[in-house]
């Protein structure tokens, strides 16, 4: 049954409203418009829309009356026959469709879409390796997007559905030639992770070791390690960089005279410090030993006070007159040896 077009008293001047008989593409071998949502209308809309003067790009609003089901859609050529449309299986699934209904449409001019919020139906979406760019290329095939609906996205040879939780600024947008912001919602079938609270502490064990901790205070018993000394093991003393440990050449082929290392000096200069500090820590000693006997002998012998002496000289035999030292004898000179020349050797001439 063909529904011709409203005109006169029962339609508006310049819009567009007509009702047609629905089937899906697939009917007209056109499986591909699956994956967007434009249909095909007869040639009679064309003609009734041209002499209308409506904007490009052409959108219509589609209207189920028995289900009070709306959705938007555009159009993509005009070649069906007469009283009949052909949409997308999933549209026609939005509004309750079956094949041989009757729908309305409107033409409408929607706004440019800034924002729209979409919610996958699985979880199987985001398994997509770059879902992002799956829907930027979807999205292509489609003109304009209504709230409340579910749209189809086909990759991989499988459908995800995905409805459209919000759209600004109106309920029914344009996304022909625009930048729109995407946002997405959780999937339906997301379940959050149960967090799994940490385990209590067991009371025994506490008790255990609060008792524990009061008696090893009370007993004033410390554990290994606990007294504040370290163990007494020797740590090996960690390798230091020695500059000039090489040995020396001379140029005149006598033998190098081999000079202590630095490491042998200090070495040897340790022994040295430590007697030294002995001799020092015996001196003071004995010092402070004299320096008591002294005081003794002050006291009995009537020497002034605050006067130190180092041993008594009472008694004491004096050490006679010293030697004469004997005088060095100057050593020979032995005769030197020749020593090693550098190009020393004969010259020839080629001539």
């Amino acid at each position: 049954m063909y529904f011709p077009p409203f005109g006169g008293m029962g339609q508006p001047l310049g819009s567009f409203e007509q009702s047609f008989h629905v089937y899906p593409v697939s009917f007209i071998d056109k499986a591909h418009l699956e994956n967007g949502d434009k249909v095909i209308m007869p040639p009679s809309a064309l003609d009734r829309l041209a002499s209308l003067h409506i904007d490009y790009p052409m959108l219509f609003e589609v209207h189920n009356t028995a289900a009070n089901r709306t959705s938007h859609c555009g159009v993509l050529e005009f070649i069906a026959e007469e009283g009949y449309v052909y949409m997308p299986y999933w549209m026609m699934q939005n509004l309750l469709l079956q094949e041989g209904d009757i729908v309305r449409f409107r033409n409408a001019t929607l706004p440019k879409g800034t924002y729209v919020k979409l919610q996958p139906h699985t979880k199987d979406f985001l398994d997509i390796s770059n879902p992002k760019a799956v829907l930027e290329m979807t999205l292509r095939s489609f003109s304009c997007l209504t709230k409340g609906e579910s749209i189809m996205v086909a990759y991989n040879n499988k459908k995800y559905f995905i409805d459209v939780v919000d759209a600004r600024p109106a309920a029914a947008i344009s996304i022909i030639e625009t930048d729109c912001e995407v946002d997405f919602a959780p999937p339906l079938d997301y379940v959050e992770p149960e967090r799994i609270p940490a385990a209590p502490r067991a009371p025994a064990a506490a008790a255990a070791a609060s008792g524990g901790a009061s008696a090893s205070e009370v007993g004033g018993k410390k554990g290994p390690g606990q007294d504040g000394k370290a163990d007494a093991t020797p740590q090996p003393e960690e390798p230091t960089f020695t500059p000039f440990v090489g040995t020396g050449r001379r140029l005149d082929g006598r033998p190098a005279a081999s000079p202590s290392s630095p490491a042998t000096s200090a070495a040897a200069a340790a022994p040295s410090r430590a007697s030294a500090g002995g001799g020092a820590s015996r001196e003071g000693a004995t010092g402070a030993g004299g320096g008591s006997a002294s005081g003794a002998g002050t006291a009995g012998g009537g020497r002034k006070e605050g006067r130190l002496v180092f041993g008594s000289s009472d008694g004491a035999p004096r050490a006679g007159p010293r030697a004469p030292r004997k005088k060095e004898e100057p050593k020979k000179e032995e005769p030197q040896k020749p020593s090693f020349q550098a190009f020393s050797g004969k010259g020839y001439s080629l001539r």
